[in-house]
């Protein structure tokens, strides 16, 4: 199903060292990778899993450093996500391929093609923060450490753990709590696993640099709002503290939403997220919409 005409990212758009590629047959998939230090096949080796809304391309910036520390650097686009993603996704698509036991066999796929039986570190940022603590603790023996980042891992769940990932997300009883505050709220995973999120943020090139340019500064450090401290518990009143991006408010998009908090400069003085560099963002999701990315990231985990 993947486009089999898609070429791998074009080199002009990576930093010096860094290789893109495809490998055929990964579980399936024509996964798109990125490679640094990849001339030595001695060197070991370092597993790079990438978060949401990002790709492969999110780890330009730290891979030639982690391959000069002597270190062979892989870091794939996701199932789903960039040029590893198959034509767009429907919502009402087959969540099965999205699971995380899915999501692990894939990486283990990608390690045999790539002949490579263990990896020193599996890192994960976001969204791949938990695929990666997944894929330790399935495989130890393959996994040899762990790097989480913006994201935690709880761990081995446990038999109540368990019975919780089984009732639907929308069960939650936070749901009704956020919704029943004088002003009301909603959770962001519950609106990324609506039918109506994907379309929200489907666009033209264009349109979808203008969504991300104001998503990803809302979320960062530039971002005068963006102030963390500790939450008093899972409860409604205390979940509210936090930035709409994460509890937005009820009956708005996530677009309009972020669209408020865009730079004022129109991210002209975005020295780490320039112009050019969120134009390929751009680019991938309006060509591969993010009801693949969404799959993964809301709604297959936990079904």
């Amino acid at each position: 199903m993947n486009a089999p005409n898609l070429p791998p990212l074009d080199d002009a758009v990576l930093p010096t060292g860094i290789r893109p590629s495809f490998i055929e047959g990964v579980n399936g998939l024509r996964m798109h990778l990125l490679e640094a230090g990849h001339e030595d096949p001695d060197r070991p080796c370092l597993l790079l899993l990438h978060g949401f809304p990002e790709l492969a391309y999110s780890w330009r910036k730290v891979m030639p450093a982690l391959a000069h520390a002597g270190y062979h650097v892989v870091a794939p686009d996701l199932r789903g996500y960039g040029r590893t993603a198959a034509e767009p996704v429907a919502y009402e698509a087959d969540l099965a391929p999205f699971r995380m036991h899915n999501l692990l066999l894939d990486l283990l796929c990608l390690l045999g093609a790539l002949e490579r039986e263990r990896v020193a570190a599996v890192i994960g940022h976001d969204f791949g923060s938990w695929v990666a603590g997944f894929c330790a603790l399935a495989r130890p023996d393959v996994f040899g450490s762990i790097v989480l980042m913006s994201a935690p891992f709880a761990g081995a769940p446990n038999l109540e753990t368990l019975a919780e990932s089984l009732r639907p997300p929308a069960q939650d009883p936070i749901h009704a709590a956020l919704t029943g505050l004088p002003r009301p709220r909603e959770h962001y995973h519950r609106y990324f696993a609506s039918p109506a999120a994907a379309p929200d943020m489907d666009g033209s090139p264009t349109q979808v640099a203008a969504f991300l340019r104001a998503y990803f500064h809302h979320k960062s450090a530039d971002s005068p709002g963006n102030q963390p401290h500790p939450l008093a518990g899972w409860m409604a009143e205390a979940l509210s503290e936090m930035p709409t991006y994460y509890i937005m408010d009820l009956g708005r998009s996530m677009p309009a939403t972020v669209a408020p908090e865009a730079p004022e400069d129109g991210g002209a003085g975005c020295a780490w997220l320039t112009d050019r560099e969120l134009a390929f963002y751009a680019t991938e999701y309006a060509r591969t919409g993010f009801q693949g990315p969404l799959h993964s990231h809301t709604r297959g985990p936990g079904t």
